[in-house]
């Protein structure tokens, strides 16, 4: 919050992966700030596209209601498996690099969900690589021997229960992987429309990492079905990942379109 302050941010979103431990420090800390606040959570979930292939999809709730019980339970289902995942991540890293599950338990702050990033860090402890940017585009790879699976969530149980918990579900960082060169009419349009139909409230187009032939493009499937389009630093804080607060906005339209849907828990603004 101190950072956001400092970097010129009025308004922004927390949004750890399958927790909302955070929510209280980061409320408290925003009003000393003076900062409005969008409380959330990044849904690690699973989707099989209608071509049957298996996709990783990170599912943004904002303000759901923090009590729900049927979407805590899936969280928590969902950190035990990431539990179990880190372990066997770390087994296979252990086989070649001077790294165990120790190391990379001592680089979670307290209430955090386990996973990737905190066995970039503890690679970085163990001057495996430089920074954790290095990591995930190296040995953390999707590509790498050393990748591990989700095992999450089902995406249309998310935005179900997201829905059903008064929150707004945003998908996160849609088609990062969306191959170089490849073409619009490869966009898997079938997918999006599946998760529209589901309930699917918007999707987060501005991130670096999103392929500016995807951007167009989904922009236009937004602008269909009405969607709300935002935008995402998906700043990981100090010594995270090289993105910055505020390099991603979203309007003043779209966040009033996000409060105006949600009745789970109210922003601070």
């Amino acid at each position: 919050m101190q950072n956001a302050a400092k970097a010129g941010v009025k308004i922004l979103a927390i949004t750890d992966h399958d927790t909302v431990s955070g929510w209280d420090e980061a409320i408290t800390s925003a009003q000393s700030h003076g900062l409005g606040l969008i409380p959330g959570i990044e849904v690690s979930t699973r989707a099989v596209t209608p071509s049957g292939h298996g996709v990783s999809v990170h599912m943004l709730a904002y303000l759901p209601d923090p009590n729900n019980q049927a979407l805590i339970t899936a969280l928590n289902r969902t950190k035990e498996s990431r539990m179990v995942r880190a372990r066997e991540m770390v087994a296979r890293l252990s086989k070649d690099y001077p790294i165990d599950f120790e190391l990379v338990l001592s680089q979670l702050p307290q209430g955090s969900t386990i996973g990737r990033p905190a066995i970039a860090d503890a690679l970085v402890e163990a001057g495996i690589v430089p920074t954790r940017s290095d990591a995930f585009t190296s040995i953390l790879h999707r590509s790498s021997p050393y990748y591990v699976s989700e095992k999450s969530l089902d995406t249309i149980e998310a935005i179900t229960l997201i829905r059903q918990a008064g929150g707004v579900s945003v998908m996160a960082h849609p088609l990062i992987d969306f191959p170089p060169g490849a073409k619009r009419e490869d966009l898997p349009r079938a997918h999006f429309e599946t998760l529209i139909e589901a309930g699917l409230n918007g999707l987060e187009v501005d991130h670096r990492a999103v392929p500016n032939v995807a951007k167009v493009w989904l922009r236009d499937l937004a602008l269909k079905h009405n969607l709300i389009v935002t935008g995402s630093s998906d700043y990981h804080g100090v010594g995270g990942k090289d993105n910055l607060l505020g390099e991603n906005v979203t309007s003043p339209e779209m966040l009033d379109r996000i409060i105006d849907q949600a009745s789970g828990f109210e922003p601070l603004t």
